[in-house]
C-alpha cells in the first residue's frame, strides 16, 4: 500500500550506523524522522569507550569503501571528506602470519598492486604474478555483483533480473573463499593473506561462501582509511547531517516496545528517562541486532515458523573478547597488525565447532591489534597510545565461564603481544577495559555474536531478516543482520536500501544518491603513509 508520505511520521529504533545513515536518507526526502537511541551516547557497537583521557571505538576500527557513506552525504549536500578527516593508511595493515614449524611471515599490505604483487613474490615467485590475475577476477567479480548488493533481494525471483544474471558466473555456490584462492594461489600464507578477511564477517575462509573474495580487492581498490577520532567520529558526522536535515535525536531512550493497531504500527512504548510514554509513528525503523529484535519487537504469534527457537537455531559469527588499553608511551606497532594462529584451521575449528556451541579458546590464537595513536593524536594523552586488542571467540552458545576466563585471556595475549610482536606492555598499562562475549550478550546481541547471523548460503540474500519485515504492516530492518550483512560499507548500503523502499512506500522520490564520487577515494599516486584527505569540519 503506497501512503502519502507528506505527514507520516518516522521513528528509528538505535542510533547505530545504520539507523543514522537511514535517518539521513530519509530527512533528505523532507520526512519527519526521530530516532531513539537506549544509550546516553550514539553510535551502536561504533560508540565510543573513554577511559579517562584515552579513547576507543567500541567495535569497527577498519573503514572501507569511503564513497558508499560519501553517498549518502550527498544526499544531504554534503560530502563525506568535508565532515570527517580521513587518512588513508599505507601500509594498510601488517600481517603476521603464524606457521606450525617455520618463522611468521610478514607483509605489510598496500594499495599499490605492483609493490603488493612484488611482496607476494617475494615469498612465493608464482603467486606473485598471480596476484594481478586475482586482482581483475575480483573487480569483475564486484562490478556483476553490485547491483545484488544494493537493492533488496526479496525472493528467488529478484536474482532473474538481468543485471543480477550477469553476477552468476562469480557466485560459484559450490566453493568457499578457500576454494577459491586455491585456485590462484600455492603457497599457504598467500592464501591466507586473501582469505582471512573472511573473518570481517566473523567466518572462516574454509566455510565462508567464494562471493566474499571480493573483500580483498575492496582493500586495494578503495583502502583503508582512519577516520581522525575513530571510526565513532563518522556517527557523529551522520547525527550533525541528520540534525542539519531537520531530524531529532533522543538519547539515554530506550524502546520497550512497539505498540500496533491490528497489525499495524502505531507507536513506540519508551523506557528510561520517558519510561511508560508511547509516542506515535506510522513506520518503525529497527536498527538492532536483527535476531534479537524481531524476538524483542514482534508478536510470536505473527511470525509463523520463525519463532524464537528457530531465530536462536540459525547459524551465527564469532564472537570477540577485547582489551582496552591505555598505555604509557607509543607503541612500535603499525596503525593495523592481524596475526593468524600457526594451527589456523584448527583456530578456527575451535570457535566456530557446532555453530559455537562445542567452541573452546585455542592456547597459541589468532589476534588483532589496533594502534589508531599511530596515526591519530586525538585519542590518547600526548606521547601515549590507544591499543585495542581483539581475541576472535566461540560465540554465547559455547559453554565458557567468561568470568573466569577472561583474566586468562588478557595474560595470553599479553604473553603473545610480547613474544610474538615483540611488544611487552605490563608494566605500561594506564587504563584498561575487558569485554567478552557476555558483554556484547549484554548489549543486546543475540548469542554475543558481534558479527551478527553468518553469511552462510542458506542465510544471505533473500534468506536473511527483510528490510521490510513481512509480520506486520510498517516495520523495517536497517543494519547488518538484513541483506547485504555486515560490516560498515554493506550497513551504510543497507540503510540505502531500506529508505529508498520506505520512500516507495510512501509515495516520495527516493533519495539521491548519485553524487557520491568513488574515484575521490582511488589513489592516482603511491600514497604516503597516512596521507591526508580532506579536512576536519
Amino acid at each position: 500500500m503506497v501512503q502519502d508520505g507528506t505527514n507520516a511520521k518516522i521513528a528509528v529504533v538505535g542510533a547505530g550506523p545504520g539507523g543514522l545513515a537511514a535517518a539521513v536518507l530519509l530527512a533528505s526526502r523532507g520526512l519527519d524522522v526521530t530516532v531513539y537511541e537506549a544509550q546516553p551516547t550514539i553510535g551502536g557497537r561504533t560508540a565510543r569507550i573513554s577511559l579517562g583521557q584515552y579513547h576507543f571505538d567500541r567495535g569497527p576500527t577498519f573503514f572501507l569503501m569511503p564513497h558508499v557513506l560519501d553517498e549518502i552525504f550527498g544526499s544531504v549536500g554534503r560530502t563525506l571528506t568535508d565532515e570527517v578527516d580521513l587518512r588513508r593508511l599505507d601500509p594498510m595493515y601488517r600481517l603476521v602470519i603464524g606457521r606450525p614449524d617455520a618463522a611468521d611471515v610478514v607483509i605489510d599490505t598496500t594499495q599499490d598492486i605492483d609493490r603488493m604483487a612484488e611482496r607476494i613474490g617475494a615469498i612465493h615467485a608464482p603467486d606473485g604474478r598471480a596476484f594481478r590475475s586475482f586482482y581483475r577476477h575480483n573487480q569483475k567479480k564486484l562490478d556483476a555483483a553490485e547491483p545484488i548488493l544494493r537493492r533488496a533481494i526479496r525472493g528467488p525471483l529478484d536474482l532473474l533480473r538481468a543485471d543480477a544474471m550477469k553476477a552468476l558466473p562469480y557466485i560459484n555456490p559450490h566453493l568457499t573463499v578457500h576454494d577459491m584462492n586455491s585456485r590462484y594461489f600455492e603457497h599457504p600464507a598467500v592464501r591466507l593473506a586473501v582469505g582471512f578477511q573472511s573473518k570481517y564477517l566473523g567466518m572462516s575462509p574454509m566455510e565462508c561462501p567464494s562471493l566474499f573474495t571480493i573483500l580483498p580487492y575492496i582493500e586495494y581498490e578503495y583502502g583503508v582509511w582512519h577516520p581522525i577520532g575513530g571510526c565513532n567520529a563518522l556517527m557523529h558526522a551522520l547525527a550533525a547531517a541528520f540534525i542539519d536535515a531537520g531530524g531529532r535525536i533522543e538519547t539515554g531512550v530506550p524502546v520497550e516496545g512497539i505498540e500496533y493497531n491490528g497489525k499495524r504500527v502505531r507507536g513506540l512504548r519508551l523506557g528510561g528517562r520517558r519510561d511508560g510514554e508511547v509516542v506515535a509513528c506510522d513506520h518503525a525503523v529497527i536498527n538492532a541486532d536483527a535476531s534479537w529484535a524481531i524476538k524483542r519487537f514482534i508478536p510470536q504469534a505473527w511470525r509463523g515458523r520463525d519463532s524464537d527457537e528457530a531465530f536462536d537455531r540459525k547459524k551465527y559469527s564469532c564472537s570477540t573478547a577485547m582489551l582496552y588499553l591505555g598505555v604509557d608511551g607509543p607503541v612500535d606497532l603499525p596503525h593495523h597488525t592481524i596475526r593468524t594462529a600457526p594451527a589456523y584451521e584448527q583456530n578456527l575449528e575451535d570457535i566456530s565447532r557446532k555453530n559455537g556451541a562445542a567452541g573452546t579458546l585455542t592456547d597459541d590464537p589468532s589476534f588483532y591489534v589496533c594502534n589508531p595513536s599511530r596515526t591519530d593524536s586525538t585519542l590518547a594523552p600526548s606521547g601515549d597510545s590507544a591499543l585495542y586488542v581483539l581475541l576472535p571467540t566461540p560465540n554465547g552458545k559455547a559453554k565458557i565461564d567468561w568470568s573466569a576466563e577472561m583474566p586468562r585471556v588478557r595474560e595470553l595475549l599479553l604473553d603473545r603481544m610480547r613474544s610474538v610482536l615483540g611488544v611487552d606492555l605490563r608494566d605500561r598499562i594506564r587504563a584498561e577495559l575487558r569485554l567478552s562475549p557476555d558483554d556484547w550478550r549484554g548489549m543486546n546481541i543475540n548469542h554475543g555474536a558481534t558479527f551478527n547471523l553468518a553469511h552462510s548460503l542458506d542465510q544471505m540474500l533473500h534468506k536473511r531478516p527483510q528490510h521490510r519485515l513481512p509480520y506486520c504492516e510498517g516495520a523495517w530492518l536497517v543494519g547488518g543482520g538484513t541483506h547485504p550483512g555486515s560490516g560498515l560499507p554493506v550497513i551504510f548500503l543497507s540503510a540505502q536500501i531500506t529508505a529508498s523502499m520506505l520512500c516507495e512506500q510512501l509515495g516520495v522520490s527516493p533519495p539521491d544518491l548519485s553524487r557520491g564520487d568513488p574515484t575521490r577515494f582511488r589513489p592516482t599516486v603511491n600514497p604516503p603513509e597516512s596521507a591526508a584527505v580532506g579536512g576536519l569540519r
